[in-house]
């Protein structure tokens, strides 16, 4: 008889088509080969309702309330009142804690996981004592809100600046009640033990993982681009602000070079829920918009290049490995490559300087179409999902954290 754990994920962890999905679901997917999974999350978006029957498959009972997000954040506001995050009244469901409640004191289960920092609040303070507990924080949010701070002005900047600071109070009060804490790069980790050294002895890391035999070059794929165009591409969720200031800067600070040099450049935008500054930039000459589309992998087998210039990143970046899986070439920002080690003969472009990936950009697109096999190389070796995940088993068995950072 399989012992039982208790999952707790922020959002419906299929289909796993955007960055946390897609490590949510291949967490589901490893843990439920191993544990009678009981799995507590959301449906953010109502595309994902018809999924709900997929992920029962992984699981031997699902809570999946809806959340509108519109109405999340102004529920959210009544952290200003109780001094709180407001990330956590806004994934605050009266449903999901009784059903948590009740798998905790009916099933007893032997393992409880959380994915995601918000989703610790419905377990804090009732771990059962006879279980080993994981919280896997993916990366340090509140200082993802402490960038946003920054770049933002008043009064948006000092509303991000007091989220950073309730949250990384949850975050610290959090690490200390579980028996480990797992980020998603090793520089994560060590962000984290700098930020909470009281637990820095319970502190550890997995590595993002991408399925290497989905996104593969050797796959014939239809060419979605004009056939003269030369494209750098960028994909991922368009609503997803640093991902936003990723596109509108390349658009605004690389790009009308680029074109001028190279007049059948084009930098495609591939991504769900466009914001209306995204949207806008399809108005440019050679800025293409797509919204959302079923298969990411033509766009990237037909590009040049990836465009990759997050500003504001965390963490190891799917889209990243998606292009290096890809074989191709990227240019990015020092952001958008953390948690990306050195390897022998892949040798991206990465700069924080717009003229210089203005320049590489250039040279990449005055020559034909290469494929950077050594990317390819450096995802099967060290991101595959199930070697990575091999660390969170041993977790689960040990409840102890190997000295390795």
């Amino acid at each position: 008889m399989n012992k039982k754990l208790l999952l707790l994920v922020h959002r419906l962890p299929y289909p796993p088509n955007k960055g946390d999905k897609i490590a949510s679901f291949n967490l589901l997917r490893f843990l439920s080969k191993r544990y009678d999974v009981y799995l507590g999350t959301f449906i953010d978006d109502p595309d994902d309702r018809q999924y709900v029957d997929e992920v029962r498959k992984y699981c031997v009972d699902l809570c999946a309330p809806e959340i509108d997000p519109k109405i999340a954040r102004i529920a959210s506001l009544r952290g200003l009142f109780t001094g709180e995050a407001l990330s956590l009244p806004y994934l605050r469901s009266a449903q999901l804690q009784r059903w948590t409640d009740r798998v905790l004191r009916e099933q007893l289960p032997e393992r409880v996981v959380v994915f995601s920092g918000p989703m610790a609040q419905y377990v804090s303070g009732r771990l059962p004592s006879q279980a080993i507990s994981l919280f896997d924080m993916v990366d340090v949010d509140s200082e993802k809100w402490r960038s946003y701070g920054e770049r933002k002005a008043w009064p948006m900047s000092w509303l991000y600046r007091r989220e950073a600071d309730r949250l990384l109070e949850f975050e610290r009060r959090m690490a200390a009640e579980f028996d480990s804490t797992v980020f998603v790069s090793k520089e994560e980790a060590e962000l984290f033990r700098g930020l909470a050294p009281e637990s820095a002895g319970k502190i550890t890391y997995r590595i993002q993982g991408v399925d290497s035999h989905f996104f593969d070059p050797a796959q014939t794929f239809d060419n979605p681009y004009p056939e003269e165009a030369r494209v750098l591409v960028f994909t991922g969720a368009m609503d997803y602000w640093p991902n936003i200031d990723a596109v509108t800067w390349f658009a605004d600070e690389a790009f009308p070079r680029i074109r001028e040099a190279v007049p059948e450049a084009m930098f495609c935008i591939v991504g769900k829920h466009p914001s209306p500054e995204v949207q806008k930039l399809a108005e440019r000459g050679g800025c293409m918009v797509t919204g959302g589309v079923p298969d990411v992998r033509p766009y990237l087998a037909h590009a040049h290049g990836a465009a990759l210039a997050l500003r504001i990143a965390r963490g190891i970046q799917n889209k990243v490995l998606e292009a290096m899986a890809m074989q191709l070439p990227v240019l990015a920002t020092s952001g958008a490559m953390t948690g990306i080690q050195p390897y022998p003969g892949f040798e991206p472009t990465v700069s924080d300087d717009a003229g210089a990936l203005t320049d590489a950009a250039i040279e990449l697109l005055r020559n034909p179409r290469r494929q950077d096999t050594a990317a390819r190389a450096c995802v099967h070796e060290r991101y595959d999902w199930d070697a990575n995940l091999e660390r969170i088993a041993r977790l689960l068995e040990t409840g102890r954290v190997e000295a390795d950072i």
